[in-house]
């Protein structure tokens, strides 16, 4: 009889397709177990018509799947990389960070135009404020609306509540099959993506050693090592949902780039800076370019941020 592995997810329709991908490729690399998915609602699921950044972000999609795992109730938890906080309960550990697809954001106009096309004022529904403050350093005169949901529902809304466009992950919109519905792929010159975006990551107990061999087998390492630098980099900066950070690593060969910012909410102040190293100094790479952001006035932006946001950690 085979060994039933339980696998946790979130509920909803994009969850349930990253954490099927993930169960097809353990089963390829594991053919000797049984995976069984388990759904399961988190606080930022239930919670819908509140801004994520008057709710703060610690856990807001992980805390539930992690209880789960610290419980026995699962196995293993899949998750969207960029839903992990950079500080996770003690005994969990990231099993694999996989394969990561293109990370930037796209833009889906009701008109189909791009950016540069749409009309003065324009309606733009995300409830991202990375996403707000780069497209308003961009475009100072777009107006933001808060949208939540998850794919499909931004994109009924999208109509139904008369915006213009909605900011989108391209992984997401992929995974979902909408990418006939794509107006443009935003430049990473324009808007940096957030930490982690476009993988999907496996949360496991640090002392099953079982769980622990099993899934690092679908480990990417190029993929870790860039979404290491993004995420140290974060942790230096102690931001997520709250604060407009966004970060981009990439990888050519040996060489680890990682591109980092800083952006006031109205996107008037938008600290933003490089650095590359080896794969081996990811985490070094993201300490020394948070400290760089820091030193060119990041630091006043995160202050004023906490400052505005402090009500409601």
């Amino acid at each position: 009889m085979q060994r039933e592995i339980v696998v946790g997810t979130r509920e909803s329709k994009l969850a349930l397709w990253q954490a099927n991908w993930v169960v097809e490729n353990l089963k390829e690399a594991n053919p000797a177990y049984h995976f069984r998915i388990v759904g399961m609602r988190t606080q930022g699921d239930n919670i819908l018509d509140v801004a994520l950044a008057k709710i703060g972000d610690k856990g807001l999609f992980t805390k539930e799947l992690e209880l789960g795992m610290l419980s026995g109730e699962i196995d293993l938890a899949v998750h969207s990389m960029k839903d992990l906080p950079t500080v996770l309960p003690s005994g969990l550990t990231i099993g694999a960070v996989c394969r990561r697809e293109y990370p930037g954001d796209v833009l889906i106009a009701k008109d189909g135009k791009s950016l540069d096309k749409l009309p003065y004022g324009a309606l733009i529904g995300t409830s991202s404020l990375r996403r707000c403050a780069q497209l308003l350093n961009y475009r100072a005169d777009l107006k933001m609306v808060n949208l939540r949901g998850n794919i499909n529902t931004r994109l009924r809304k999208l109509s139904e509540e008369g915006l213009d466009a909605t900011v989108l992950a391209y992984a997401g919109v992929k995974r979902m099959g909408w990418e006939d519905r794509i107006t443009q792929m935003i430049p990473f010159d324009i808007c940096l993506p957030a930490v982690g975006q476009g993988s999907i990551g496996v949360e496991v107990r640090r002392d099953d050693e079982e769980i622990v061999r099993l899934v690092s087998r679908i480990d990417h390492t190029e993929s870790r090592c860039a979404i290491q630098a993004e995420r140290a980099l974060l942790k230096k900066l102690e931001g997520g949902c709250q604060v407009p950070i966004g970060a981009l690593g990439t990888v050519d060969s040996s060489c680890l780039a990682l591109e980092g910012l800083v952006a006031s909410l109205d996107g008037k102040q938008v600290v933003r800076s490089s650095i590359a190293g080896g794969l081996g100094e990811a985490g070094q790479l993201g300490q020394r370019l948070a400290e760089k952001l820091l030193e060119l006035g990041a630091g006043d932006i995160l202050q004023e941020m906490r400052q505005e946001n402090r009500v409601y950690e």
